[in-house]
C-alpha cells in the first residue's frame, strides 16, 4: 500500500473493523479492500484520517454504496475532524450508516497544546442543537481548553437523527459492536501535518526564542528611515522619528491637508498601528517650552532678522505731498491777487 493511504482489517466476534489512516485522495486504494470485507456489522475506524479532497470524497461515496450492497452495516467510530467536516458538508458521506463516536479539537492557550477529545454522538444528540462544546481540561496544566472550531457548524450533523440513530435494526448492530468492544482513546494529540507544510528551519546562527508557530505574524509596512548622523536629500540633518526605538524623540505632526485632499502616504499611515512613544531615562539638556514662548524667537535671532530686513522708502508718498503743497500755494496766491 502507498505511504499516504494505510488500512487494516480486523474481525472479532462476527464484527469486522476497518481502520483507515492517512490521506484519501485520487490515489486511494479503496477498491482492493472490497474483497477483504465481509457482510454484517462493520466498524469504520477513521480516527487517523488527516485529509480528504474532492476526488477522495467522490470515490468514498461510491465505495460505501458498493459495500452496503454486499451486506455491510456501517458504523463510523473515532471520526477525525477532517471526516466530521465532510459529514457536515456532504449529505450522503455516511451512506446509510450511523456515526457512533468522533473526535473534537481543543487548544490550551496556556500550554499551547492541541488535543482531540473523543465524544459519543448519541450522548450529545440529546441536547442538540449544541451552542457550546463540552468542557475539556488540559493534561499539562489541568486548565480548561478552548474549542478550536465553531460549535454550531462542527456539531451540525447531530441535528440529523438519521446519521445518529438510523433505522431500528441498528440497535442490534450496536449491541453486537458493544459485545466485541469498541477501541478508541478518550484523548489524543491532534495531527495536522497531512495538510499543513512544515515550517522552514531558521538559518544557522540565528537565535530563536520560541518554536515556530502556525499563527500568522502581523505584517507591517516598512518605512523609509535615514540613519542618525547622515544628511537628508535636502541637505539638512535627517529628522529622528519615533520609528527608532530608544531615541525617545518624536517628530512634530505635519499640517493636515484640506478636506478631500488626503494623500496616499497619509492614508497608508492611518491604516498602520500607532507606535508607543519611548521615554528617555536621562534628563534633557534644556527644559521644553510650549505655548506662546515656543513661538517667540530669541533676541539675537530677532535682531539679525531686523538687520536683514530691507528698509522701505515711501518716495511716492513724498511726491504726492509736495504736489499737494504746490497746488495749495498756487490757489492761495491766486486768491490774494484778486
Amino acid at each position: 500500500m502507498g505511504s499516504k493511504f494505510r488500512s487494516e482489517v480486523i474481525s472479532r466476534d462476527g464484527v469486522s473493523t476497518l481502520k483507515i489512516a492517512g490521506v484519501i485522495d485520487e490515489d486511494n486504494e479503496l477498491v482492493p479492500l472490497e474483497a477483504k470485507l465481509a457482510s454484517g456489522p462493520m466498524l469504520l475506524d477513521l480516527g487517523e484520517i488527516e485529509r480528504i479532497n474532492s476526488c477522495g470524497v467522490r470515490d468514498w461515496v461510491n465505495w460505501l454504496g458498493r459495500i452496503e450492497k454486499n451486506g455491510a452495516r456501517l458504523v463510523f467510530v473515532n471520526c477525525s475532524p477532517a471526516i466530521v467536516s465532510q459529514i457536515n458538508l456532504v449529505n450522503n458521506f455516511t451512506a446509510n450508516g450511523i456515526v457512533k463516536s468522533f473526535y473534537a479539537p481543543y487548544f490550551c492557550p496556556r500550554c499551547k497544546k492541541e488535543k482531540l477529545l473523543r465524544l459519543e454522538a448519541r450522548d450529545l444528540a440529546k441536547s442538540a442543537p449544541i451552542s457550546k462544546a463540552p468542557t475539556c481540561r488540559c493534561d499539562e496544566c489541568d486548565g480548561v481548553m478552548d474549542f478550536d472550531e465553531m460549535e454550531e457548524s462542527y456539531f451540525a450533523f447531530l441535528n440529523n437523527a438519521k446519521k445518529i440513530h438510523g433505522d431500528p435494526s441498528f440497535e442490534s448492530t450496536l449491541r453486537e459492536i458493544a459485545a466485541a468492544g469498541d477501541a478508541g482513546r478518550q484523548m489524543k494529540p491532534r495531527v495536522t501535518g497531512g495538510s499543513i507544510p512544515p515550517a522552514s528551519n531558521p538559518a544557522a546562527g540565528t537565535p530563536t526564542g520560541t518554536s515556530p508557530s502556525s499563527v500568522s505574524p502581523v505584517h507591517r509596512t516598512p518605512t523609509q528611515k535615514t540613519p542618525p548622523g547622515e544628511k537628508s536629500p535636502t541637505g539638512g540633518p535627517a529628522p529622528t522619528t519615533s520609528q527608532f526605538q530608544g531615541s525617545g524623540v518624536t517628530t512634530p505632526p505635519k499640517a493636515s491637508p484640506g478636506p478631500g485632499k488626503l494623500s496616499a502616504s497619509a492614508a497608508a499611515a492611518t491604516s498602520q498601528p500607532k507606535l508607543t512613544p519611548v521615554r528617555i531615562d536621562s534628563a534633557p539638556s534644556s527644559p521644553p517650552v510650549s505655548g506662546a514662548a515656543a513661538m517667540t524667537p530669541p533676541p539675537a535671532l530677532a535682531a539679525s532678522n531686523a538687520a536683514l530686513k530691507p528698509v522701505s522708502k515711501p518716495i511716492l508718498a513724498w511726491v504726492l505731498l509736495g504736489a499737494f503743497l504746490l497746488a495749495a500755494a498756487g490757489l492761495l496766491a491766486f486768491a490774494l491777487s484778486r
